[in-house]
């Protein structure tokens, strides 16, 4: 009775170890199928978030050129039909004054990293 009570004994332990053998094997397998359905759909998903940043600056430069046209257009309707706006404009690009007129123009600050110094000779 010790040799079959001993062999049961070996029998379940094998039995367990084998449970935990294929227990480890299943975790290991699905682990290994996620991780390929991950390499599937990450690149794709990549792109699909490059592609939508690329949208979104081109759709900001779409508006910057529709506000800088609408300016334009606007700037061409005034010269085509407003003289006093043509006149203006027109003695602004030349630096032209009427009669009697005083014209007062401001510039913006230097600083003095922008000031360039002039050369002094001095002579021998």
């Amino acid at each position: 009775m010790d040799a079959t009570g001993y062999g049961d004994f070996r029998a379940r332990r094998e039995a367990t170890i084998w449970q935990q053998m294929n227990h480890v094997l299943r975790v290991l397998l699905f682990i290994a199928v996620w991780l390929l359905a991950i390499s599937f759909f990450l690149p794709p998903y990549k792109k699909l978030n490059q592609n939508r940043a690329e949208i979104e600056q081109l759709q900001a430069q779409t508006a910057e050129q529709k506000a800088i046209l609408t300016r334009q257009t606007k700037q061409i309707t005034l010269l085509r039909t407003d003289p006093t706006y043509l006149e203006i404009i027109a003695r602004d690009s030349l630096e032209l004054m009427k009669e009697g007129e005083t014209i007062f123009r401001l510039e913006p600050r230097r600083t003095e990293k922008s000031v360039t110094p002039r050369a002094v000779r001095s002579k021998p």
